[in-house]
């Protein structure tokens, strides 16, 4: 049974960790993230996190009802990096478009975190925020809300949906990645014609690009169709 959460003003330790610093649940996060990044998922555990932190594991339960929880707190921490630094400009289109970009490579930046992440729904601030600021700028343009509501359900799954299988992807070991990439021109290019005519008429142009994220382009479809229903709600309040 996970242990109660002690009150966000009471979570201050009284005495520093053993590196001299005093615990905070920001510091939990990042070296949480450091973890992920140098050990992978099954890498951080409350053991090994506490070591890391130069504190008892049951510290942590001062910050974080359980690990679940501290799952959650690192994708949101994704999702508030990518937010650092965003305005809306007041294109709605490039608005998304820039959102959209950070999103996603906020989570490439720490691919075995996106890995066990990017799936979740957190409900926490940032993460609240991101959604609030999507759907802000959808409804600022004039998209009905149904309309803004489906285009943000379709635009934040995408991000997430793309950042999690570009960062699975870096997160396989180099050796398995590079005989990935490599099978484009290895297997791919080699097909005949008279068996794969279409694989073969585009086998250079696949090796160019399937080594590379879809993302940006399916991002700029969404948003092509986006577009298209919102120049038609205009047109049908023009009448």
């Amino acid at each position: 049974m996970a242990k109660q959460v002690v009150a966000e003003a009471d979570r201050r330790r009284r005495r520093p960790t053993r590196q001299g610093a005093v615990l905070s649940e920001r510091m939990i996060v990042e070296t949480a993230l450091r973890m992920l990044r140098e050990h992978g998922g099954a890498g951080l555990t409350a053991r090994r996190l506490g070591l890391a932190l130069g504190a008892d594991p049951s510290a942590l339960y001062r910050y974080f009802a359980g690990m679940d929880e501290l799952t959650l707190a690192i994708g949101d921490e994704l999702i508030g990096r990518a937010l650092d630094g965003w305005t809306a400009a007041g294109s709605w289109r490039d608005d998304l478009r820039e959102l959209g970009l950070r999103i996603h490579r906020s989570y490439l930046d720490h691919p075995q975190a996106a890995v066990l992440t990017a799936s979740r729904v957190t409900g926490r601030a940032r993460e609240v925020a991101a959604d609030e600021a999507v759907l802000g700028v959808l409804r600022g343009a004039g998209f009905p809300d149904a309309a803004a509501v489906r285009i943000y359900h379709a635009f934040i799954d995408q991000s997430l949906a793309f950042a999690a299988l570009d960062a699975a992807s870096l997160a396989l070991p180099a050796a398995a990645r590079e005989a990935d990439e490599r099978m484009w021109e290895s297997t791919y290019a080699r097909l005949p014609a008279e068996t794969h005519p279409n694989i073969a008429a585009t086998a250079g142009l696949l090796a160019g690009r399937m080594t590379d994220s879809a993302y940006p382009v399916a991002l700029e479809m969404l948003l092509d169709s986006a577009a298209a229903q919102l120049a038609a709600v205009r047109t049908d309040a023009g009448r």
